[in-house]
């Protein structure tokens, strides 16, 4: 990994740590914003940012990112346009939309950086900043985006796969519910290569519920070895859990994300713990780095990432999280 390309800003890079809540304030207009902080709107000129991801249907992880990205919209008097498809000639079409309606700027996720490419390229001769978000830390300066905000996926897998060692755990299924994204084979490839056990990937089809949960069932139905089952989002740990019961599987459960239902299941115990990189605020910073660089000039980390995880959430912490979940900004 590249690290001098890294500056590790809005959390500190450390898997034990649970980080706090964010908010901003700012402007002439109070309000509330859905976690329950008060902001501020600008007094800037009106302007247009489009937000183009990867997410399948059903992805609560999405829905935080939009919160997020919605309330900096809100403070920056800004329009906020969504769209996504988790195909990436279908997000590259989308990102084309965007340029031709002639946003103001384009956060956009690089879970498909080769698919992207291209139409990065078209925004940036269009004169429309880009800045990559969640996926894409390998790519995104190579594409040409302005900055990048989110987890060293490679660097929270390793995190996953040093506390399997800590745990104990001697066979690791990592479940991939999006084959090529290259966010999720970061995570499976850093866990596998700090796990001193074994490690073999389950790849899933994350848009159909009950084949995940089936498809989990099954392999741990047929390998008794596996005692503990690593998914890569929150509602496939909720599908895990399932699949445990039904096969009878003493196997444990860690994740990567959160939400709502997942903060229960931590608490609960049915589930050991969550890799958090703090969606709300991948939003949320990619959207201001954007007015920030349209009104100002600046640029969020000068150039380099600007990490927001990885960090654990388990029952040592999780009621720091749960409030916050509750408000679906967690």
């Amino acid at each position: 990994m590249k690290r001098n390309r890294v500056a590790a800003v809005a959390v500190a890079v450390s898997a034990l740590l649970a980080v706090a809540g964010c908010s901003s304030s700012g402007g002439k207009q109070a309000q509330q914003n859905a976690s329950g902080a008060s902001a501020g709107t600008a007094n800037t000129p009106r302007m247009k940012i489009a937000m183009i991801t990867h997410a399948a249907p059903g992805d609560t992880f999405w829905d935080i990112v939009q919160k997020g990205a919605k309330e900096a919209a809100a403070k920056d008097n800004a329009d906020f346009v969504y769209s996504n498809d988790p195909d990436g000639a279908k997000q590259a079409t989308l990102m084309q939309n965007a340029i031709d309606q002639k946003v103001d700027g384009i956060a956009v996720d690089l879970a498909h950086p080769d698919a992207m490419a291209g139409a990065v390229a078209k925004a940036k001769a269009a004169g429309i900043p880009v800045v990559a978000f969640n996926s894409g830390l390998e790519q995104w300066q190579k594409l040409g985006a302005l900055g990048f905000f989110g987890q060293d996926e490679s660097l929270a897998g390793q995190a996953f796969g040093n506390r399997l060692n800590t745990v104990g755990a001697k066979h690791a299924l990592c479940v991939v519910q999006e084959q090529g994204s290259v966010a999720l084979e970061a995570r499976c490839a850093g866990l596998k290569q700090a796990f001193k056990g074994t490690t073999e990937n389950l790849y899933v089809n994350g848009a159909d519920p009950t084949a995940v949960q089936s498809t989990i069932q099954a392999k741990l139905q047929q390998d008794h070895s596996i005692d503990f089952v690593a998914t890569l989002a929150a509602p496939v740990a909720q599908l895990a859990v399932q699949s445990v019961a039904s096969a009878g599987s003493s196997a444990k459960i860690g994740t990567f994300d959160t939400n709502k239902a997942l903060v229960k299941l931590v608490e609960d115990g049915k589930v050991e713990w969550s890799v958090d990189q703090q969606p709300y605020l991948e939003g949320y910073l990619s959207v201001d780095a954007l007015w920030l660089y349209k009104t100002n000039g600046n640029m969020s980390g000068g150039g380099k990432a600007v990490l927001t995880g990885p960090s654990f959430i388990d029952k040592t912490n999780i009621a720091a999280v749960a409030k916050f979940a509750e408000s679906g900004t967690r």
